[in-house]
């Protein structure tokens, strides 16, 4: 993706810090994240969630709320009403630049602004919470024994992950008239709730009662042994990869344009980050997968090896060919599989054995057939495997034509 830096002016007229999270290609639909309580836009679980869906093809704006991270304001005047001011106005700066949001993230206290502010914002086909608390008054919890001193006094100093707020009293009237319970039922989206059971700051009963008082579609999964703040890289990678998938069924993505020539449409790669070799894919503007390498070399094993999706494109090719022969045939195939395994191999016929071989790639195809079939039906099907279209392009000279892009890289 490429990120960029923006501002728009937030509820209370002062500008709010954001980021851009663009596409490598077309805008297909866009996504507003918002942050928890106290965070900032840069946290780790919100970079990994706007890196996948801008593979998908979605922009993605993350801000910074009133007083927090980069942006301007004083976050002592700010409180939970404010936050949804902030949601919404980001909502509207989105719009007038030409990408409508249809889809809302928040994450804890962010979770529950953007139920609060869906009802109201056309055009929304989905919203996603993140360990979000039913009841915006559960952020007092944070506060402790301060609580007494900010009503007896109009204000204290609460500490929380590790920095100093002062939080005052318009922020307990505020949160303890705050409800979702009219929002809820009328998100006129659909519904995403992820929470991590052993969530020790938001208790999944609240994901429980968000679920229950919304109306379908709407759905539950659950984060395992997640943090609240999914800080370990496989938790934030994971609910990434839940929502670009969940979120594609529900969104209007504009079409990706397919090029002259190109019957299939375009597979394009981008590299989710610069510290490792995961790559997301975007494949005919419609299927995401992700690439990587083995830990041993380097990466983090998140998805499958080049390697691995080319073996996985000649077992399928080989899989379908059976199959559509087996049809034409009237062949009572039941079921097939085939296993794929590459190496690289001397060749054995080299001209001078006293200079080093060469190596060819050797792709070893296993090829499992079910059914009540003669043993002529059998070597049949076994040929055809040879006819397969990946395998015949592996065999063939193939051409490839390298062109380098004259739009600039990401920021």
């Amino acid at each position: 993706m490429r990120s960029e830096k923006v501002s728009f002016n937030g509820a209370s007229g002062a500008a709010l810090a954001a980021r851009l999270d663009r596409p490598e290609g077309p805008i297909r639909a866009a996504a507003i994240l918002a942050h928890c309580f106290t965070c900032s836009k840069d946290i780790a679980a919100a970079r990994r969630i706007a890196g996948r869906l801008a593979a998908l093809g979605i922009a993605v704006l993350r801000f910074d709320f009133t007083g927090l991270g980069h942006s301007r304001g004083e976050f002592a005047s700010t409180n939970f009403s404010s936050n949804v001011a902030d949601l919404v106005s980001a909502v509207e700066w989105m719009a007038a630049a030409g990408m409508p949001a249809q889809i809302l993230i928040g994450h804890s206290l962010g979770g529950a602004a953007v139920i609060a502010a869906a009802p109201g914002i056309s055009g929304l086909r989905a919203v996603v919470t993140i360990g979000a608390p039913s009841d915006p008054a559960h952020v007092a919890q944070n506060f402790g024994g301060k609580l007494d001193e900010i009503r007896s006094t109009g204000a204290a100093t609460v500490t929380l992950v590790g920095r100093s707020f002062e939080i005052r009293r318009q922020f307990l009237e505020d949160i303890a008239q705050a409800s979702l319970d009219g929002a809820l039922p009328k998100l006129g989206a659909a519904l995403l709730v992820l929470h991590a059971p052993r969530d020790e700051v938001v208790s999944i009963e609240n994901a429980s009662a968000i679920f229950q008082r919304a109306r379908h579609p709407k759905s539950f999964i659950s984060l395992d042994n997640a943090d609240h703040m999914l800080s370990r890289e496989e938790d934030a990678e994971y609910a990434a990869d839940v929502i670009s998938s969940w979120s594609s069924r529900y969104l209007d993505l504009a079409p990706e344009a397919i090029p002259a020539g190109a019957p299939e449409g375009v597979v394009r790669v981008a590299e989710a980050e610069a510290s490792g070799f995961r790559q997301d894919i975007l494949i005919g503007g419609r299927h995401q997968i992700v690439a990587d390498e083995p830990a041993s070399l380097g990466g983090t094993d998140l998805g499958p090896s080049p390697y691995q999706l080319l073996s996985a494109a000649l077992g399928a090719c080989t899989t379908m060919t059976i199959r559509m022969y087996a049809r034409r045939k009237g062949i009572e195939l039941t079921q097939l599989s085939c296993d794929v395994t590459h190496n690289k191999r001397h060749l054995e016929d080299s001209e001078n054995s006293e200079t080093a071989k060469p190596k060819v790639d050797v792709f070893r195809r296993t090829i499992y057939l079910h059914g009540t079939l003669s043993e002529e039906e059998r070597a049949s099907l076994l040929a055809i495997a040879e006819k397969c279209p990946v395998h015949r392009t592996l065999h063939a000279t193939a051409q490839i034509e390298t062109a380098l892009a004259e739009e600039p890289g990401p920021t």
